[in-house]
């Protein structure tokens, strides 16, 4: 029987960031009965408001725990100097769906380019005109983009997607939780192992 691995994360989550390359090892190595797909968990709702700096220097510290917990992993750390961040992750996730709505294979690849542009480039995907240059950066034309982006449906599926999540009890992202004849686990995972997470899905 068929299995769903459902990976919960958001696209401005830095231990999502982290975790990228154990994430990698696993997708290569699931066997084929299991399908991936990617739940948008809503981290942070839309806003205009300039993040309080008390909380830009919790993020900013997290993300040198995160090199000193997980080897190897890049952050630009001039991104607190040069954007006014914003705590605001709603657009970056819309931009994921409007991608994968223009291209089914687009999903993974615009992920991963708002995360180089946030993390390695410091650019703020909270700003449209970032998200834009995204999607043009892997092929997507930006008025297409532009339009699906601004939709109603999109933000209809983001919203679908929240609740979705937060129906399997997910509170942290990543998350992964595995669905079997109609029934619902979350997985444990390691950020530097990804034989923890592969052996529950052997």
């Amino acid at each position: 029987m068929g299995r769903v691995l459902y990976y919960v994360h958001d696209p401005m989550c830095s231990w999502c960031w982290g975790f990228n390359k154990a994430w990698a090892t696993v997708q290569s190595q699931l066997p084929n009965t299991i399908e991936v797909r990617y739940i948008l968990g809503g981290l942070a709702p839309d806003s205009h408001e300039p993040m309080e700096e008390r909380l830009q220097k919790i993020i900013s510290a997290g993300w040198y725990k995160i090199q000193g917990r997980i080897p190897g992993t890049e952050f630009n750390h001039d991104f607190w100097t040069l954007c006014k961040p914003r705590r605001s992750t709603y657009a970056s996730s819309r931009a994921v769906i409007a991608a994968k709505l223009l291209d089914e294979n687009a999903e993974k690849r615009m992920l991963l380019a708002i995360q180089h542009a946030y993390y390695l480039q410091a650019k703020n995907p909270a700003d449209d005109d970032v998200l834009i240059d995204c999607a043009a950066s892997i092929g997507l034309n930006k008025q297409a983009f532009t339009d699906s982006f601004k939709s109603e449906a999109v933000q209809q599926q983001l919203l679908a997607d929240i609740k979705f999540a937060r129906s399997l009890g997910v509170s942290s992202f990543p998350s992964l939780v595995l669905e079997c004849a109609g029934s619902y686990q979350q997985l444990t995972y390691d950020y530097n192992d990804p034989q923890v997470l592969l052996k529950q899905l052997s």
